[in-house]
């Protein structure tokens, strides 16, 4: 079983460090984008956390189920309304099977570097084909590496600061690890929290799709379909179960 760095001190403060990631023009777009996929069929999510998207999806009547390992995450979801008619399975969202088949399957916000090995990349990816009906399809939204933006020879990269905040990214290019560093004023004292990641390519991942039995369908740079580009941030990618193999 994977650590989880995501326990009770991370959940307890999660939604208020993470507020713009719960505001509205981010949450509808990605919430219409997935209901569309799921029609008239179930989604799961992988990396369920609080809620953030599952609620709000399962308000426009898609059937949620989710897989996360964090019980401390997935106690707040449980106390918000309608958290507890989510169907939330605790385990490694990379090898922990639930009953049924999904017609979308997802995961946001970076989630997928959560797994810190290609291997247990690749295992995600099959994992997903196994509960998918065929043509169903899985979503990732995952941040492009921000390898260019480092000059020669560095390894760390602020990507915030602020009198009581500072974030890090520190890279390790040979085995595309990342190591985000938070340091943070919490009632006058400094506290470190430091999660490890595995960056990943969009091409990359695609081959990981084809060596599950799915292929590309839609890769964007935003929930809003706007074009993916070489100046693109990040991408919301969108591959379909193959049924002519």
């Amino acid at each position: 079983m994977p650590d989880d760095h995501f326990g009770e001190p991370v959940a307890a403060g999660y939604d208020e460090s993470e507020a713009d990631m719960f505001a509205p023009p981010v949450v509808e777009p990605a919430v219409d984008f997935l209901a569309d996929l799921a029609g008239d069929g179930a989604a799961l999510e992988l990396g369920i956390g609080t809620g953030r998207i599952a609620l709000p999806l399962a308000q426009r009547g898609v059937r949620v189920h989710g897989i996360d390992l964090s019980e401390a995450m997935v106690a707040r979801l449980r106390a918000k309304p309608g958290g507890a008619d989510v169907g939330v399975t605790i385990g490694d969202f990379a090898t922990t099977k639930v009953d049924g088949t999904f017609s979308v399957a997802y995961l946001v916000f970076n989630t997928i570097m959560n797994l810190t090995t290609m291997d247990e990349q690749i295992a995600c990816f099959q994992n997903v084909a196994a509960h998918l009906e065929p043509r169903g399809c899985f979503v990732i939204e995952v941040r492009v590496p921000a390898l260019q933006r480092l000059p020669p020879g560095e390894t760390v990269r602020a990507f915030s600061i602020s009198p009581d905040y500072l974030g890090f990214d520190e890279y390790d290019v040979v085995s595309q690890g990342q190591i985000s560093h938070h340091y943070e004023v919490v009632d006058g004292r400094l506290e470190l929290h430091s999660v490890p990641f595995r960056y990943v390519w969009p091409s990359e991942l695609d081959l990981m799709a084809r060596l599950s039995g799915m292929r590309l369908v839609e890769r964007w740079s935003s929930w809003n379909r706007e074009s993916f580009t070489s100046e693109s941030n990040g991408h919301v990618s969108v591959w379909e179960k193959v049924t002519d193999r």
